[in-house]
């Protein structure tokens, strides 16, 4: 039986390696660099168009207990991502581009893969199984075709955030460190309380860029803009992406009153993204905005911030727990335009597809994760939640069934130890 898997970011790379391993022949379909997007830059795989951090390894965080489980299941981009990695304090935070050119060689040297560099606006239903993993920014005719397959579905905005050259950052107003320590990976430029008031009165008045049909209501909490945080009120980015909690400066062995981070887009360091700076503010305005800060005031922007809408359906209504079509047998959904939103969440889900399709073609039985698991509250939410229509989400210890203990560090960690008990469960089920 054919196997077509459409899109090659995260989830579609993840899935269509994980099936050629598993000996299946798997036709991928990539529309760039013939036709790109508005925020891809390369014809590669599995491009990270946003940050670079697949975010904290530890296992006190949700987003670490996804992690450990996609390990474990066997994720071929995790294992890529670890060597690629750069300094990022608890995340794994990689080098965008030597990671995704490592996932393109494997793709183009497999010999069960076959590339076709297409557009692709239908999918054949009846002879093929399909895995469509086009993402966010799925391509309109693709998208009319799921309209009219499956009625409605949903979009909401996302934002990127600028990048810049380290060094074009004066040193001498920054400090190096990670909350909470005085060494670290993070770079930190801070504010003073009339360097902040500054800022925020000229961002807050700043010109967005349009974006056609876009309306606040769609924008994603996680992807706010941080011009948008900022009209919520003149302290909301010292609560948010501003906070300076847990970071002192060494001349004045105090916390600063606002601070910017920048985190390392390569091994190197001669690249540093933005941390939680979001944006649709006209280039010319990111660079007049960002000089406004002390230790950025001579900037070199070699990335500018954007917005784009995104796609995803309305998973609830739509899909099984296998993430399979409930009208159409064979026409499978990972990562982000399922509702998964998030880079571990798009290569986990791209895993469990792939392990689903393997069975389904094989004609075993398909696999529903554990609720108990990370991946598999994700599942769930996404999927037989009932919340219709869906709102995207991302890992945290709220997926998971309640436990009945008061100290909420406690009750997570409990939680993390019955997720490990029940992913190795599920695991020898698989084998047996």
């Amino acid at each position: 039986m054919r196997i077509n898997v459409i899109g090659g970011g995260l989830a579609g790379s993840e899935a269509a390696l994980s099936l050629a391993d598993f000996g299946n022949e798997v036709v991928l379909y990539e529309m760039r660099p013939a036709k790109n997007t508005e925020v891809h830059h390369t014809g590669n795989f599995a491009e990270l168009v946003c940050s670079n951090s697949l975010k904290s390894e530890s296992l006190e965080n949700a987003s670490g207990l996804l992690k450990e489980e996609g390990y474990k299941l066997g994720s071929r981009l995790l294992q890529i991502a670890h060597h690629h990695r750069v300094p990022a304090g608890k995340a794994l935070a990689v080098n965008r581009e030597t990671f995704s050119e490592e996932v393109s060689n494997r793709m183009e040297n497999h010999p069960l893969i076959r590339i076709e560099r297409q557009e692709i606006c239908s999918l054949s239903l009846d002879d093929s199984v399909n895995v469509v993993c086009t993402g966010p920014l799925t391509s309109g005719c693709l998208g009319e075709f799921l309209t009219e397959l499956f009625g409605d579905s949903l979009f909401f905005f996302d934002a990127v955030a600028p990048i810049v050259a380290a060094d074009s950052v004066d040193f001498s107003q920054a400090f190096v460190a990670d909350r909470y320590a005085l060494e670290g990976d993070y770079v930190n430029c801070p504010l003073s309380r009339e360097d902040y008031e500054v800022f925020w009165k000229e961002l807050v008045m700043a010109e967005v860029a349009e974006v056609e049909n876009f309306s606040d209501r769609f924008l994603f909490e996680r992807c706010q803009p941080f011009e948008e945080i900022a009209r919520s009120g003149i302290d909301a980015l010292r609560y948010g992406p501003m906070k300076p909690v847990g970071l002192i400066e060494p001349v004045t062995g105090k916390e600063p009153y606002a601070v910017v981070q920048l985190r390392k887009e390569n091994v190197s360091g001669s690249l540093l993204g933005i941390v939680g700076f979001q944006t649709r503010l006209r280039w010319n305005e990111q660079k007049r905005i960002l000089s406004l800060i002390p230790a950025l005031r001579d900037v070199e922007i070699v990335r500018y911030g954007v917005m784009h809408r995104n796609t995803f359906l309305d998973s609830p209504r739509l899909l099984k727990q296998d993430l399979q079509s409930k009208i159409k047998k064979g026409l499978f959904f990972a990562g982000q335009i399922s509702g998964l939103e998030g880079y571990v969440e798009a290569i986990v889900s791209g895993r469990i597809v792939a392990m689903n399709v393997n069975r389904f073609v094989h004609g075993c039985r398909t696999l529903i994760p554990p609720t108990e698991t990370m991946i598999g509250g994700l599942i769930q939410h996404v999927t037989v939640s009932g919340r219709s229509p869906l709102k995207p989400v991302y890992a945290n210890f709220g997926l998971l069934p309640e436990i009945r203990i008061r100290n909420k560090r406690e009750k997570n960690r409990v939680k993390v130890i019955r997720a490990q008990e029940e992913i190795q469960r599920f695991l020898e089920g698989v084998e047996r």
